[in-house]
């Protein structure tokens, strides 16, 4: 699978991400509306806090918190994620955009080495028909299989 593309700025990183779209993950079955707020803890690493109302937009709330840690010799691009105790799977920024004028990476592409989760975050609910079509290519050229992507329902905003 591929190795992470670019450097990443944590302070860019940070912040709340939507869920464009993603692989389908047993721990994420049937969630819709997901969200992933990032956040410093006083110990330096990050705080993760992910969102999702299961079974639909109308279905029950669910939220999870987690930590993570910044993989040292990956320019910040490759973290260890833990919700479940000793136990930390690989998160690694495959691709992200620009910084945005509000200093903000727009939107990234994630995964890990085994290439069987995939997950594209963006900063708006609702991203625009451009950057939708730029995600699709890019996770195209990443070497996904775009048939099993599945896209996220978010609300309007």
């Amino acid at each position: 699978m591929p190795e992470p593309a670019k450097p990443v700025a944590l302070e860019s990183y940070l912040g709340t991400w939507f869920e464009y779209g993603r692989y389908e993950a047993p721990f994420q079955k049937g969630c819709e509306g997901v969200t992933a707020e990032y956040s410093l803890r006083d110990d330096g690493n990050i705080r993760v806090v992910n969102s999702c109302y299961e079974g639909g937009l109308d279905g029950e709330f669910n939220q999870a918190t987690g930590k993570a840690r910044i993989v040292g010799g990956s320019d910040g691009a490759k973290l260890k994620v833990s919700f479940f105790g000793p136990f930390y799977g690989d998160y690694w920024v495959l691709d992200r955009s620009a910084v945005g004028a509000d200093g903000l990476y727009d939107w990234s592409i994630v995964g890990e080495p085994s290439g069987r989760y995939l997950w594209m975050l963006t900063r708006e609910a609702q991203p625009d028909a451009a950057l939708r079509a730029q995600l699709e290519a890019r996770v195209k050229q990443l070497g996904y299989d775009w048939s099993l992507v599945r896209l996220t329902q978010q609300p309007e905003q």
